[in-house]
């Protein structure tokens, strides 16, 4: 059965899964991406197979690393993908959006696919019933928007999420968090209606683990899986190392 190493380096966080065939094994967050960090990970899982996903200038020396101890792929535009990019630059195309969208094809293949990634941005990302991913839109995400309404003022703090705020702020903090995480629930909610009016058969799915912050003021049916783009490298990788 075939061990599988999956990296997804983005601007926040350097995560990985170990899949043992399609079961996820280990899910851990990296502290850097030097060869030397990787290797215990190696050295204990010893997976066959390892496919990146970057959208970092990642350590030049880590893809020749990864060849010598794995059938190694980087994820690109080039890549095998389940899915077209009838695009006008598709070379721009984040990495953590292509995996996104091949998990959400290979679950719901003959839907309209709006695909939803929680990272430092929020990727709004669509895939109609041909498989061909159109684009979508891009906004802040949770963290930018707290740090950004502290960076660019002179008296805000900078405060953290919480699972805990109410829908009326009573103070500084829980107004900042009240603004940014009911405010973020209803731009989801509102650009899931704006592409309901447009496509009946809608699958909404969404992932990133800054969800359970406010997924409770969310009003529209959505799949959740905080490991999807995992899933999606996973599914992209048996397409170009079988």
């Amino acid at each position: 059965m075939p061990t599988t190493l999956c990296l997804d380096f983005g601007n926040t966080r350097l995560k990985g899964v170990i899949f043992s065939n399609t079961d996820i094994v280990e899910v851990f967050t990296l502290t850097n991406d030097s060869p030397s960090t990787i290797e215990p990970i190696l050295n204990q899982f010893k997976p066959t197979h390892c496919i990146l996903s970057s959208v970092i200038h990642h350590n030049e020396a880590l893809p020749e690393f990864l060849s010598k101890h794995t059938r190694f792929h980087l994820l690109s535009h080039e890549s095998k993908l389940p899915i077209s990019t009838p695009i006008g630059k598709p070379s721009t195309i984040g990495a953590d959006r292509l995996a996104i969208c091949s998990a959400a094809v290979s679950l719901f293949p003959t839907q309209h696919n709006l695909a939803i990634g929680l990272g430092s941005c929020i990727t709004y990302n669509y895939v109609n019933p041909f498989h061909e991913f159109l684009g979508g839109a891009i906004s802040p995400g949770m963290n930018m928007r707290f740090r950004a309404m502290h960076e660019h003022t002179a008296k805000l703090p900078l405060v953290q999420a919480d699972t805990n705020f109410p829908l009326i702020g009573y103070d500084t903090k829980t107004n900042l968090q009240s603004g940014v995480l009911v405010g973020m629930a209803k731009e989801i909610d509102g650009i899931i209606e704006a592409y309901k009016e447009k496509f009946s058969d809608l699958k909404v799915s969404i992932t990133g683990g800054d969800m359970h912050f406010f997924k409770t003021y969310l009003k529209n049916e959505i799949y959740t899986d905080e490991h999807l783009l995992f899933k999606g490298l996973l599914y992209i990788n048996q397409l170009n190392n079988p």
